[in-house]
């Protein structure tokens, strides 16, 4: 059984449950003071604290989408990482490969056009041989006869450390939330291309181009979008490309919009943070390199280089995020360079969590929508 699965969930409930009843039921025959006794009582402690734990734990990871399966939870997970040994000879049939589909959970779910169609792919970077899964939303326009030959706008969506991409659909009700808007004449017709920034798993790369390592920037910055072109009616020109992500997300969409205008056209970040971490999941991503370290510092690139033309948005909350001071700082920043376009979604309250980025995703999506061209 998975890790996120409801069994899993249910069984650490009942194990809990059984674990009190029996402490209750077993506390007086355990009384004595004798050392039996004595670790008999801890013992039983000691497991309801543990079968509790479990539970808080499991039913966090399920409503937050932090880790997808056991191998991800224990650092384990090997088999999407960066490819080691890519052949170019052409069998794979290219860069991006199909590898399922899901419909809407909606009425009329069932038929793409009438709802859109979610189809979880593969993605393998031609020059990084860095590689993805990925789920992309195709809006229902896409599968209309009328629209056969119409391009659209996209949108890079990702989440943040460690996060799942299904976390994007399923909590964050990113592809749903695009549907209803587009529906109602609040945005237009979009496509969606989520995945977590987690392209090497388990360390945490911070989008960043790591000397003699993942050249995660590079992955997002061209491999990807080129995947995505080769596959999809997406438009070519960097008009056609944004790119939104929430906390680690937030802080790389944020990132490559700034350095990367040629290719998204804005960058919104929720809850994000403006420099890269340095921390025992990521690693030492510069390798001494005060260049690098300088151009993944979102202060230090809008101080000392030519302010990009592309367009940000950032989000947090009065009370409740930390980032609050920081992020009015950041906008005051990018306000002052007179051609980084920049606005904001301020909360009155809101943690750090997926209730208030859900608060914050309708408000985002047409924003982007609003800054981007289809063709």
């Amino acid at each position: 059984m998975g890790l996120t699965s409801n069994k899993v969930l249910v069984l650490t409930v009942l194990m809990a449950v059984l674990l009190f009843v029996g402490t209750v039921w077993l506390w007086p025959q355990l009384a004595r003071r004798s050392w039996r006794s004595v670790s008999g009582r801890v013992g039983l402690l000691l497991a309801t604290q543990l079968a509790l734990f479990a539970c808080v734990a499991l039913a966090a990871n399920q409503a937050f989408g932090f880790y997808a399966t056991w191998a991800d939870l224990f650092g384990q997970e090997t088999d999407q990482g960066v490819v080691v040994d890519h052949s170019t000879a052409g069998g794979t049939g290219g860069p991006l490969q199909v590898i399922g589909t899901q419909q809407m959970n909606m009425s009329g779910g069932a038929r793409p056009q009438v709802a859109g169609q979610i189809q979880k792919v593969d993605i393998v970077g031609r020059t990084t041989r860095i590689a993805s899964p990925a789920f992309v939303y195709l809006p229902p326009e896409y599968f209309q006869p009328q629209y056969r030959t119409r391009t659209f706008p996209a949108a890079v969506v990702l989440t943040g450390y460690p996060g799942t991409a299904q976390a994007l659909v399923t909590k964050l009700n990113y592809p749903r939330t695009a549907q209803e808007l587009a529906k109602n004449g609040r945005m237009q017709p979009m496509i969606l291309v989520m995945l977590r920034p987690t392209v090497a798993p388990p360390r945490d790369t911070e989008c960043v181009d790591i000397p003699r390592g993942p050249q995660t920037e590079s992955f997002f910055a061209r491999d990807l979008p080129d995947a995505l072109l080769a596959h999809y009616r997406i438009g070519k020109k960097p008009g056609s490309w944004g790119i939104v992500g929430d906390s680690t997300g937030g802080y790389c969409a944020l990132k490559l919009a700034m350095h990367h205008p040629e290719v998204y056209a804005a960058g919104a970040g929720l809850s994000p943070y403006y420099k890269a971490p340095i921390d025992p999941t990521t690693g030492d991503l510069f390798h001494g390199n005060k260049e690098l370290r300088n151009r993944a510092d979102l202060w230090w690139s809008i101080r000392h280089r030519p302010a990009p033309d592309t367009s940000l948005l950032v989000t947090s909350s009065r009370i409740g995020e930390t980032d609050y001071k920081a992020t009015l700082a950041f906008v005051d920043a990018v306000k002052a360079t007179n051609k980084t376009r920049i606005a904001s979604i301020i909360l009155d309250s809101g943690g750090h969590n997926f209730n208030t980025w859900r608060r914050e995703i309708p408000g985002t999506l047409q924003w982007m929508s609003g800054q981007l061209s289809d063709r």
